[in-house]
């Protein structure tokens, strides 16, 4: 299977990552055979660099350096904020209208970082899918930029809410995961990183690169939302 490749340039080259695919080799999954900077060496014939990194559950935009010199290019405009991220999420429960979720995150050494999530809502919807205490679920349709980018940020701050993304684990709720696998078989996580933007480190154009949402994700859209499979992202 080839990745799809949704950018290119002499030094850049960016893919639509599909959801359960790792971006390298983990010693907490093991149990994974395909990842995807293996996966785009091989395509290309040439050595790649991840530019940042996505869950592997998670879908959508995944940047590469194409050389040493500009990935430390790249990596120092992530670690100064220059890289602006969009990601869509279905969620658990009505959400606010628009909310800053500025909630500091412990890494796995102890140590407390600061960890700042903008969301916006798009859609609500209330379906006829009974759980454990209601006759109905409600769900919301957000819109997230991450102005940090701290391990697992997004499932976290939307956990820290009471709104997990359907289908997180272990940040998520089990009984709506559950209850996804049961009515709709649906296993994946509902988070896809819509789009990057950046000035390019070397041609000083400004990059916009976007991604279609899986189509996964898309079914869920029409049964949640309603919505036409428009195979675009939100």
């Amino acid at each position: 299977m080839d990745l799809e490749i949704i950018y290119k340039d002499e030094f850049l080259a960016a893919v639509n990552k599909p959801p359960g695919l790792l971006v390298h080799p983990s010693a907490l999954a093991r149990d994974a055979e395909e990842f995807a900077m293996q996966m785009l060496r091989n395509q290309m014939g040439r050595h790649v660099y991840p530019a940042h990194r996505l869950d592997r559950k998670t879908s959508g935009v995944l940047l590469f350096s194409l050389d040493k010199d500009t990935d430390s290019l790249m990596q120092q405009l992530f670690a100064a904020g220059s890289v602006h991220k969009t990601y869509v999420a279905i969620v658990r429960g009505y959400t606010k209208d628009e909310e800053t979720i500025d909630y500091p995150l412990r890494k796995e050494n102890g140590r407390m970082q600061d960890a700042v999530t903008r969301y916006k809502t798009l859609a609500r919807a209330e379906i006829n899918l009974p759980d454990t205490r209601h006759q109905t679920s409600r769900y919301s349709l957000v819109k997230v930029n991450p102005d940090t980018g701290r391990m697992h940020q997004i499932r976290r701050h939307f956990a820290h809410i009471l709104h997990p993304i359907i289908g997180d684990r272990p940040h998520g709720c089990n009984k709506q995961n559950k209850l996804f696998k049961e009515k709709f078989d649906m296993t994946t996580m509902l988070l896809h990183a819509s789009e990057i933007s950046f000035v390019h480190p070397l041609s000083g154009e400004k990059i916009e690169i976007r991604a279609e949402l899986s189509d996964e994700f898309n079914r869920m859209l029409r049964l949640i939302f309603n919505k036409i499979d428009s195979q675009k992202p939100v």
